[in-house]
């Protein structure tokens, strides 16, 4: 290409990449600034371009290698990765834009003050600082929970979460319904949030190249910058993930495509592999202790391979993914780990033949536990042998692939995986008894069949259609929204009723809305027993299997806790409740230092305060409400968790 042709090309596209900076900064003057700056630096790597290769394209690449240079001014020796057909790669300075007298000053001022704030403002402004971007995950119509939630809701999910600090939702809807995702592209544009459109993948004969990339094109043209394609199960299988990604940066190259893989079947480091090649741009990656099993591979090892594959990746700060790796294995420890199942750390190629997610894999696995014992009584009377837990859970997958199509082939993530699970396991319960299929599908099931939930990909079966004739239900092809009419001024309602505040930026009354019967327990202290004694439950048990009786648990217990003593004899009397009867604590109630911890009612008609004399956590208590106790007797255990000097 000639300097003519090469800018009669650059000032062809002048427009659309003004449109494309605006997207980015969202500042008319620094995005003409952007584009003049754009412009000068293609025009004086104009011998780097090769003749025929997507311009267009080229020039959207060096764009957004500015605007992120930019972006990111701190962190100076990181390079952004975009590796696109053409094999362009520009290596641009990292100017921090601190250089000057005035500036160092100012930015070491900055630093001051921040560092005088706690962590919890801290830590977030310095994640900004440097260019991190908080993600949310977003369920389209569902929003944040299992079903749908109406669009006055929704529109406030993003006003509070951008005012809590996250910067991009990524928008799914389980359907790949555009209707229930275009909505939520707006809501997040109005509340200055960036909104990621989301593709959820999967392999069915439906599922194709030209079925997402139509998709990509409508939530493109809805005004979304950014795309994910999320392969919840990991069986999106390599070639056609690359295939994909080509398609969409081809026809839009100003478009940031993002992969997210779950390693589940063991297709996923292909996976990155082949979508990196065609151009995607951001690869989700996980860490141990978290990483691999049915999670995402580990950051090393996907920097490795792409290292080795040629490209420019920043080198991983070893010393703080250490440190990250031991206070989440410390967490782990601490309470996440008991309600983790052992089998979300192991990869199973099953996986490929059912589609399940593996984030719901432990749900799966607690509902097979759960019936596993009911079915092998069934099969006892039967008079037959009795099934393994193994055997069990194959029968599912095989039922789960036989249910999927006859469902429309819903893409299985949430909340449709677990729908689709759910038949299939009801299914396998009524095959065992001897009864037939489709007899115990529930409301949420049947909203999705009938179309309220959004168009399946695929065709219903004739039996599932006649079923739901039978039943008197009708099928329904209308915006899913309007099934679901706004509530949020009942939720007012309520909270003006019972005297609650609506929070910071209305953060209560979006709590509400979003989650009201959590959110009535938590107001009430009920959701916070009910963890901490499913806590200490799957505590007891873990030790239990571990070979200790319940009078070694016990002791184990008081060894790490200090008693609270009976100064007097008397009659216990625990906090007085106004909403009911006096009750004893429940396990794990924390209790601060020199707080009251009960009452004894001596004989001679005095009430002795028993003080908490350190900061701690209920972890026994031995005597019941009205309970008499002798001078000396332990009243509870308390184990410490703040020390006093």
């Amino acid at each position: 290409m000639n300097s003519i042709s090469f800018k009669k090309n650059l000032l062809s596209v002048q427009e659309e990449l003004l449109r494309f900076a605006y997207k980015l900064t969202a500042d008319r003057e620094e995005a003409n600034d952007l584009l003049q700056e754009t412009s000068l630096k293609a025009l004086d790597n104009e011998d780097k371009y090769i003749p025929d290769t997507n311009f267009k394209g080229w020039m959207y690449t060096i764009m957004r290698n500015i605007f992120i240079n930019n972006y990111r001014k701190i962190v100076r020796d990181q390079t952004f990765v975009d590796h696109t057909d053409n094999l362009y790669h520009l290596n641009l300075p990292q100017d921090s834009g601190f250089d000057s007298t005035e500036g160092a000053y100012d930015i070491k001022e900055i630093h001051r003050v921040v560092n005088l704030l706690p962590n919890e403002y801290r830590i977030p402004f310095a994640m900004h600082e440097v260019g991190i971007q908080t993600h949310m995950l977003d369920r389209g119509l569902n929003a944040l929970r299992m079903y749908p939630v109406p669009a006055d809701v929704r529109r406030l999910m993003y006003k509070v979460k951008h005012a809590q600090g996250v910067d991009i939702t990524r928008i799914f809807c389980g359907l790949n319904e555009v209707r229930n995702i275009i909505p939520s592209i707006k809501y997040a544009k109005e509340a200055g949030m960036i909104p990621q459109a989301t593709l959820c993948i999967t392999y069915s004969p439906v599922h194709t190249v030209e079925y997402y990339s139509r998709i990509a094109d409508q939530l493109i043209e809805a005004g979304a910058p950014e795309i994910c394609l999320k392969d919840m199960a990991g069986i999106g299988r390599p070639e056609m993930l690359g295939q994909l990604v080509k398609n969409i940066k081809e026809k839009h190259p100003e478009v940031i495509v993002q992969y997210h893989g779950h390693t589940g079947p063991g297709l996923s480091m292909a996976s990155i592999l082949e979508v990196c090649e065609n151009g995607a741009d951001i690869i989700d990656v996980a860490m141990e202790p978290l990483s691999w099993g049915k999670v995402h591979p580990d950051v090393i090892s996907v920097q490795a391979m792409l290292k080795n594959a040629g490209f420019r990746v920043p080198e991983i700060n070893m010393k703080a993914y250490m440190k990250a790796r031991s206070m989440t294995q410390e967490f782990i420890d601490d309470f996440l780990g008991y309600f983790i199942d052992p089998t979300n750390k192991h990869m199973s190629s099953l996986l490929l033949g059912c589609g399940l997610p593996g984030g719901m894999m432990g749900s799966m696995m607690a509902d097979l536990k759960g019936v596993h014992s009911g079915i092998n009584l069934i099969l006892k009377g039967q008079g037959k042998e009795p099934m393994s837990l193994d055997d069990l859970v194959v029968m599912l997958f095989e039922e789960v692939e036989y249910v999927w199509p006859k469902l429309g082939y819903p893409p299985l993530v949430t909340p449709f995986s677990q729908y689709v699970k759910n038949v299939a396991l009801m299914n396998v319960m009524q095959l065992i008894k001897g009864e037939g299929r489709w007899t115990m599908i529930d409301n949420h099931t049947w909203d999705m069949i009938l179309g309220k939930s959004g168009k399946l990909p695929g065709e219903l079966a004739p039996e599932i259609i006649e079923l739901a004739k039978s039943k008197g239900l009708e099928f329904t092809d209308e915006d899913p929204q309007k099934n679901y009419p706004d509530e949020l001024d009942n939720y007012r309602k309520e909270m003006d009723e019972n005297g609650w505040d609506y929070g910071e930026d209305d953060e209560e009354l979006f709590e509400l809305a979003m989650h009201d019967r959590q959110y009535r327990d938590y107001k009430s202290g009920v959701a916070k027993k009910r963890f901490l004694d499913d806590l200490q439950r799957a505590k007891d048990a873990a030790m239990a299997k571990s070979g200790f009786n319940e009078e070694e648990i016990k002791k184990y217990k008081r060894a790490k806790a200090d008693p609270i003593i009976a100064p007097e004899k008397g009659q216990v009397l625990w906090e007085v409740s106004v909403e009911g009867p006096s009750t004893a604590p429940f396990i794990g109630r924390k209790y601060q230092h020199d707080e009251v911890f009960c009452y004894i009612s001596t004989p001679w008609g005095e009430y002795e305060k028993i003080m908490a004399n350190f900061t701690g956590r209920v972890v026994e208590v031995c005597a019941a409400q009205g309970a008499v106790v002798n001078k000396g007797d332990v009243i509870a255990y308390l184990e410490r968790t703040e020390f006093f000097a």
